[in-house]
């Protein structure tokens, strides 16, 4: 007798800000297919990544647990495989279980997935064409773009199930990482297209951190020549990870479409040009997921399965898309901390709701084990949202969530920090030489404490920890953000004033 309880399948992108997909409100791209789910489904605007890295969100998601608790604190820290998973108890619990797609927990017998009984992964971050990939501990070549290679092999896969059992399947695309490469069907996409530029695009860090203004994230000057798609000046072709410069004398950019001299006569232009190649490739790789994500629910529905699965479409964290000025993430500012969640499930969601409860990575295993009726493990640290599903939310539900950015002045020069945000208010301390830092590239920088105040600066632009008037404010937020670490287990740093 088939067994009753739901299919899930979990797709999840990689740096695909909610802020590019059009039922989020969207200004420069429409996403009809993840729309499609959202009108079906559920949509949280409050869903926080607890570390906005790569690897450390995947451990969250995948373990259930903080950081410092599955060890997966920054990149490089890979995933030890025996640990307890979600798949794992998934498979103990009479699922069939599979993992498709990017990995980036690890490579080798200690940190290949288990809990899985397929898994078909790309090696480390994988090529947007014809990656190789592990297939169950063997490497295989396929052949195509890889968006659409990571959707054709989760289809096979349920395809081929065992009709008897449910299936919990992670589909996890590559798309869309950097250096990002669109497929043959969108690279003219946009091409005549003057892509907005984000109201924050030429913020200039007055009124906060250092943290912000020593970041080397920004367009005008750490992209590089193959971030950009532009030939080196005599295409020495070993400048391609080099950063471009913002440099007007004499200066003239090569686009390798072209191969013509583009001049610029003032920054602002060449600021805008960057920003321009940057952002239309970014949003042509995010136009082909969605492509895929109709493919897939096509694909659901012609099976005649559609009505009996959870679908769920998120990202790894969030990403900076001329925001600041910047690319990239690992900040606890907005762009980056928030993640794009949708989910689909007629049988438990009602059509087109959304809601503003706060939500994190850390919560999704609990609410899928919920769904199936299993038993949540008690290491687990978040909290099932399952109720929130039906249209309920819990009266104690957390009203704060705590972040931890591990990496001090690693990729991209961002200070280690830690914080907690809550509804309207934001506090962050980047401890700097309060801690030391293993990963550290230079001397620890002196700590300092950012305060937001949400509802009034949105954009956090205007950092007011040392406003008298929120004295108080600041006090409760410290009091929160210790209760929180308390919670979860996490040491706290010599926190500086």
């Amino acid at each position: 007798m088939p067994d009753k309880r739901p299919n899930i399948l979990f797709i999840m992108t990689d740096d695909h800000a909610a802020h590019a997909i059009s039922c989020y409100g969207s200004k420069i791209n429409k996403t009809p297919n993840i729309d499609r789910l959202a009108e079906e489904g559920i949509r949280f605007n409050n869903c926080f990544c607890t570390n906005s890295i790569c690897e450390p969100s995947r451990a969250t998601i995948l373990c259930g647990t903080y950081n410092h608790i599955n060890g997966v604190t920054t990149i490089g820290a890979h995933l030890d495989n025996t640990q307890d998973n979600i798949a794992k108890v998934f498979q103990r619990n009479g699922y069939q279980t599979a993992h498709i797609g990017k990995w980036h927990l690890g490579q080798g017998p200690k940190h290949w997935p288990t809990g899985f009984d397929e898994w078909k992964i790309l090696i480390g971050q994988g090529p947007y064409f014809n990656p190789p990939m592990v297939c169950n501990g063997n490497e295989k070549n396929f052949y195509g773009y890889t968006t659409d290679i990571i959707t054709d092999l989760s289809i096979d896969y349920i395809k081929n199930r065992d009709k008897t059992k449910p299936f919990f399947i992670m589909c996890h695309h590559k798309a869309p990482h950097r250096y990002w490469e669109p497929d043959e069907k969108h690279k003219e996409m946009y091409k005549s297209e003057n892509i907005p530029l984000p109201f924050t695009f030429n913020d200039d860090y007055s009124n906060r951190s250092k943290a912000a203004k020593e970041a080397k994230m920004r367009i005008t000057i750490n992209m590089q020549y193959k971030d950009l798609k532009l030939l080196p000046p005599e295409s020495k072709t070993e400048m391609d990870f080099i950063p471009h410069p913002d440099n007007l004398d004499g200066f003239y950019l090569i686009p390798e479409e072209t191969g013509e001299k583009i001049f610029f006569e003032n920054h602002d232009d060449l600021k805008n040009f960057k920003y321009q190649r940057y952002i239309k490739d970014y949003l042509r790789c995010v136009a082909s997921v969605d492509d895929n994500i109709g493919r897939m629910y096509d694909f659901l529905r012609i099976e005649g399965i559609l009505e009996e699965t959870v679908v769920i479409y998120t990202s790894d964290q969030g990403f900076f898309l001329g925001d600041h000025g910047w690319f990239d993430k690992r900040f606890m500012y907005e762009e980056s901390l928030r993640m794009p969640y949708i989910m689909r499930f007629p049988k438990e969601i009602k059509q087109g709701i959304n809601y503003d409860e706060i939500i994190t990575n850390v919560d999704f295993p609990p609410t899928y084990l919920d769904l199936a009726g299993i038993d949540i493990p008690s290491y687990m640290q978040g909290y099932s949202f399952r109720d929130i599903l039906h249209g309920v939310v819990p009266s104690d539900w957390q009203q704060s969530m705590y972040y931890r950015y591990w990496m001090h002045l690693s990729h991209h020069y961002v200070s280690a920090h830690y914080g907690v945000r809550t509804r309207d208010f934001k506090l962050i301390y980047y401890y700097g030489e309060a801690l030391n830092q293993p990963n550290a590239i230079d001397e620890p920088k002196k700590p300092e404490w950012e305060l937001f105040d949400l509802e009034k600066d949105p954009y956090e632009m205007k950092n007011v920890y040392n406003d008298p008037s929120y004295s108080k404010k600041l006090k409760e937020l410290k009091d929160e953000l210790h209760r929180l670490q308390k919670r979860v287990n996490d040491k706290p740093c010599d926190e500086i004033e």
